[in-house]
């Protein structure tokens, strides 16, 4: 776990669900508080990750591999170099790799995320 704020409870050492298990995203997600952050599932060298945030996240960038945000719950705004993309739920937006972003939370927002295994969370 890689851990830069002690606010964020962020895991990457395991999977929560395997292959041809069926989980509900949508009751993970209400049974979190701010700011957990875990691996549900991994397909085909991608981790499936779910975010529950509320606030401001840090400004990073991941060099490697691009990051795919779907707003669940909430508002997300991802603040880039010179520019400001609002997710509202149902929204989705990536992030492509080496970009610096920072990901603002208005209010307690759920949020799915596809990245490559083995991502740090929290930037390269």
């Amino acid at each position: 776990m890689t851990d830069q704020d002690s606010r964020y409870d962020i895991e990457t050492d395991s999977v929560m669900f395997d292959a041809a298990e069926k989980f509900d995203v949508n009751a993970i997600g209400a049974a979190q508080t701010p700011w957990w952050n875990r691996t549900l599932c991994a397909v085909n060298g991608a981790w499936v990750r779910l975010g529950v945030m509320e606030g401001d996240f840090h400004w990073h960038k991941h060099d490697d591999t691009d990051e795919f945000f779907l707003v669940m719950e909430g508002h997300l705004d991802i603040e880039l170099e010179g520019r400001m993309v609002s997710l509202q739920p149902g929204q989705a937006f990536t992030v492509p790799k080496g970009v610096m972003h920072c990901p603002h939370a208005r209010g307690r927002s759920v949020v799915l995320m596809v990245e490559q295994a083995g991502v740090v969370p929290t930037g390269s």
